[in-house]
């Protein structure tokens, strides 16, 4: 581990790298060990260069974003962890094009477009997502998604940045081709629309007053916990199972909307799984489907 350390020292401020990280600190779960060594990039260069030098260094490596679709277990993550945030979050706008950094907030790019007189990301101003997660996963709402606006996407794959064009994506529900090869998104470029300022931003306001309606938002929880399986919606599954208000520990399965499980104050990483677990046993049972989780999961067990 001083071996990588003392390669991340050499191209970063002393800053961008922390030790011993809770990733508590870096999930919407708030729940999660420690990350041996966390790193905050400022640029695709130097997420290029951190992840070369934990392979050097032997250290196994993972990227994240702002943690909002992540469950990290109680013993936390061993080896590097590059978190793209803040550093890596510049968005620029060319006519009716809009290019941003991963680390972008979904939101925040909303409001640039919003604020810009650009329509088409209405529907991700209130997803709690970054960018390059928000890409890998072709998240979505309230009837859009990013594979509707998507241009293309520069893509680390294979030790090298590409940029693939919508089509390369392949992007379809909750995946793409990145995620499913193991590839970091850096930036993406969108094709909007001109309309009003205003208009947008009312439609902005109905969508986040429905979400605020429907969703417990005064919780810790990393949204929609499960996939949708064809056919079905898995909150309704969930609900059909009996299961709203179902808790372990400080985990519960919420009884506003079951499709989330939140923590309530004090949870663990382990009392998420063991209501995951539950969940997808009693729904499995009562229904014949296995219920397959969205949210992405690290670190030791």
């Amino acid at each position: 581990m001083n071996q990588l350390i003392a390669a991340l020292r050499a191209f970063a401020r002393e800053d961008q790298i922390r030790i011993d990280e809770p990733m508590s600190r870096r999930t919407t779960f708030r729940v999660g060990g420690p990350a041996d060594v966390l790193f905050l990039p400022e640029s695709a260069g130097q997420v290029v260069r951190a992840l070369d030098a934990a392979r050097a260094a032997g250290v196994p490596a993972v990227v994240i974003g702002n943690g909002s679709n992540l469950l990290v277990r109680d013993k936390g993550i061993r080896g590097l962890v590059v978190a793209l945030g803040e550093g890596f979050s510049e968005v620029r706008i060319d006519g009716e094009t809009v290019e941003a950094q991963a680390g972008v907030s979904l939101a925040k790019l909303a409001a640039a477009a919003q604020s810009a007189g650009l329509s088409g990301l209405e529907f991700a101003s209130g997803i709690p997502g970054s960018l390059g997660g928000g890409c890998a996963m072709n998240a979505g709402a309230y009837g859009g998604q990013l594979s509707d606006v998507l241009v293309d996407a520069d893509v680390l794959m294979g030790g090298e940045i590409r940029t693939l064009s919508n089509a390369e994506m392949q992007m379809g529900y909750r995946t793409t081709r990145p995620l499913r090869e193991g590839g970091i998104v850096l930036s993406a470029r969108f094709a909007l629309k001109r309309d009003d300022p205003g208009a947008i931003l009312a439609r902005m306001k109905e969508l986040n007053a429905r979400r605020r309606d429907k969703q417990p938002l005064n919780f810790p929880s990393a949204g929609s916990t499960f996939k949708r399986p064809e056919g079905y919606f898995a909150g309704a599954l969930i609900e059909g199972a009996g299961l709203k208000g179902r808790s372990v520990g400080g985990a519960q399965v919420s009884e506003k909307h079951a499709g989330f499980i939140i923590n309530t104050g004090g949870a663990t990483a382990a009392d998420i799984l063991a209501l995951i677990g539950v969940v997808q046993d009693e729904v499995q049972a009562r229904s014949g489907v296995r219920l397959e989780t969205e949210v992405r999961i690290l670190g030791e067990e």
